[in-house]
């Protein structure tokens, strides 16, 4: 069934979006964030070639000042008001369309508020309820731990002496990707930069590295539970020298690599049993949604972070799925014109019934 109502969405992703500005952000700022906002084009440019594919969708985007407008002419491109704040600007251009698809980091709040901006009934992703529990990797090994998934909880240094040996990692309770994030070889020099952190009202977490294999799950969400996309490589390393003095060492993050582990194989028939677990014990994910894992030799799965929004991964998944994926992610959000002959099948929760 092909929709006959025009449904207009905008897409806001943060960082090309006008989220970061050069003038205001400095040039060493920027190189840092150099790599995240590479990705946040990749994501925009994705989902705006799948919406545009479908009929009866009208998609329009948002683009910073200093981001060329590019050979795409067909798509309205909305660009902010001088000085204005970008809550302000999504909550304006989401007003002037049936539904505004958001992808933007969890840190300071700032996707819970851009879910405020938009308001319920246009938002197209995640619970509020699941923004706020994910946004936060303390509160998400705790939720998931209390049903006996396995996690990496936050410690405090106390708690962490008990632990014996292995590396730790120091980072951002709200973080994004690998940004500030610090991996130790000695407690000691981890607990010392966890607290000048805490001292700093920086909120960070202290938890024990996992070594294993960096994966994630892409997953497509609805009321009756989830279907495993694909399941990814993370590039993810270590440099071998050490901060003099500090023992630290800052993670890498160089990309991903997309269904890469045969979802029928015996690996990727417990992925998807834990993929459902996590679902089920964050019930407000809806659409696209990550997990972040790696797998350990001997504990096997180790879940790291939930995503509740598009991540990198989802540029390349219509042509793995060999079909439109926006499509389906149309259909688990109730998009008139979209159902039910988009609507996917989904594995109940709790297993792979």
């Amino acid at each position: 069934m092909r929709s006959l109502v025009l449904t207009r969405i905008f897409v806001f992703e943060y960082l090309t979006g006008g989220g970061i500005d050069p003038q205001v952000a400095g040039a060493g700022s920027l190189a840092d964030l150099s790599a995240l906002i590479v990705e946040g084009r990749v994501m925009r440019d994705a989902l705006v070639a799948d919406l545009r594919e479908l009929d009866g969708v009208q998609v329009s985007y948002a683009s910073s000042h200093f981001e060329s407008a590019g050979a795409d002419t067909d798509t309205v491109r909305h660009v902010a008001e001088p000085g204005e704040p970008m809550t302000r600007f999504v909550a304006r251009i989401a007003r002037e369309h049936d539904y505004a698809w958001i992808v933007a980091p969890e840190c300071d709040g700032l996707l819970l508020r851009l879910y405020d901006a938009v308001g319920a009934s246009r938002w197209l992703g995640c619970s509020k309820e699941s923004i706020r529990v994910t946004s936060s990797k303390s509160a998400t090994a705790a939720c998931l731990a209390a049903r006996g998934i396995v996690t990496t909880p936050a410690l405090e240094p106390v708690a962490a002496t008990a632990v014996d040996g292995g590396k730790w990692v120091v980072k951002p309770d709200d973080g994004a990707g690998g940004l500030d994030t610090y991996v130790f070889d000695d407690l000691g020099h981890a607990v010392a930069e966890y607290e000048a952190r805490a001292e700093a009202g920086r909120n960070p977490v202290l938890q024990q590295w996992i070594d294993g294999e960096p994966l994630s799950l892409s997953l497509l969400c609805g009321e009756r539970g989830a279907t495993l996309l694909s399941i990814n490589r993370q590039r993810i390393g270590l440099p071998d020298s050490a901060a003099a003095g500090r023992n630290e060492r800052v993670v890498e993050f160089s990309g991903v690599d997309i269904d890469r582990i045969d979802r029928r194989g015996v690996q990727g028939r417990t992925l998807d049993a834990l993929a459902q677990r996590v679902v089920a014990a964050l019930p407000g994910l809806r659409g696209f949604a990550g997990i972040d894992l790696v797998w350990h030799r001997e504990r096997g799965p180790v879940v790291i972070e939930v995503n509740p929004r598009l991540t990198v991964a989802y540029a390349g998944q219509s042509r793995v799925q060999k079909h439109n994926l926006a499509r389906d992610l149309l259909a688990v959000h109730g998009v008139t014109g979209f159902e039910p002959d988009a609507q996917p099948r989904f594995r109940a929760f709790g297993g792979l019934s």
